[in-house]
């Protein structure tokens, strides 16, 4: 499967936009098990067209959404802008709700790196999670300066807390640097679990209880030499799911046959793309 295979360019409407969604062809295998792969914050979906192919390869269908104010999703981030993570874990309900018709009777997988991956959990927790069956989280933990090793944690209190003040002055974060053009809830929530560690409350729920609630099954995966995601971050974030069955992973240089960080595993997700399938397999059938 090469990375230039076409995806359709779909929306999906959303209070004050809307979400932009590629879906790439049907595998060959009827019925086959749908993947929807969440980004990073400020990373486009196109980026993961080597994943996308490298799951359908193994037989997996595949959608990958744009985040809000991402890529093809509208508005792009205003001073305007409203939303932070309440609203981008409804955004993958909104999805999976448009997406339903598709779905019925197969096998439902989240697949989140990063923010996307924070987005697929707080989703569940928000939401019960009936309509998910798996969720693979690669690259994905929670940026709490104190499980960073040595003096990193102090650099990483900094760095993040002076991003949260200048989009709180701001009124939106403009990118430099990190993250790409956000909108200052994204921003403001993103720097509270940096600098407490914990999630903070979405629209009148304690994120942090509603995770502990959560049963679905996840796939945990940190990459090795991921400079912003080193696995303490990724083990404090599987902490919170005591009810969750996780398999906790790490995907290495030696299993990858290249280079990896935060984001170039994406161009070498072949092996990853073969582990997923098999944990989609194992997952109850619906």
């Amino acid at each position: 499967m090469s990375e230039a295979t076409e995806y359709a360019q779909e929306f999906v409407d959303v209070e004050g936009g809307r979400l932009g969604l590629h879906v790439y062809p049907e595998p060959d295998a009827p019925g086959a098990p749908v993947v929807v792969i969440w980004p990073a914050m400020g990373v486009r979906a196109r980026y993961y067209r080597p994943l996308a192919a490298a799951l359908r390869a193994e037989g997996l269908a595949v959608v990958v959404a744009d985040l809000r104010g991402t890529g093809t999703s509208t508005p792009a981030p205003s001073r305007q802008s409203r939303y932070g993570y309440a609203e981008l874990a409804g955004d993958v309900g909104s999805v999976l709700e448009a997406l339903k018709p598709r779905l019925d009777g197969r096998t439902r997988l989240l697949l989140g790196h990063s923010l996307g991956g924070q987005a697929a959990l707080l989703h569940l927790a928000l939401s019960g999670g009936d309509a998910v069956d798996g969720v693979a989280l690669v690259a994905v933990g929670l940026p709490y300066w104190r499980v960073y090793p040595g003096r990193a944690r102090y650099q990483i209190l900094a760095y993040t807390q002076w991003i949260g003040a200048t989009a709180a002055l701001l009124r939106v974060w403009p990118g430099w640097g990190f993250g790409g053009r956000q909108a200052h809830g994204v921003i403001r929530d993103w720097a509270y679990t940096a600098r407490t560690g914990r999630f903070p409350v979405l629209d009148g729920v304690d994120a942090e209880a509603a995770l502990r609630t959560v049963r679905t099954p996840v796939l945990a995966v940190s990459v090795e030499d991921d400079q912003y995601t080193p696995e303490s971050t990724t083990d404090h974030l599987c902490a919170k799911l005591p009810a969750a069955p996780v398999v906790r992973e790490h995907y290495t240089v030696a299993a990858a046959g290249g280079p990896l960080d935060h984001f170039t595993w994406v161009r070498a997700s072949a092996p990853l793309a073969a582990r997923v399938a098999g944990f989609a397999a194992g997952l109850p059938p619906r």
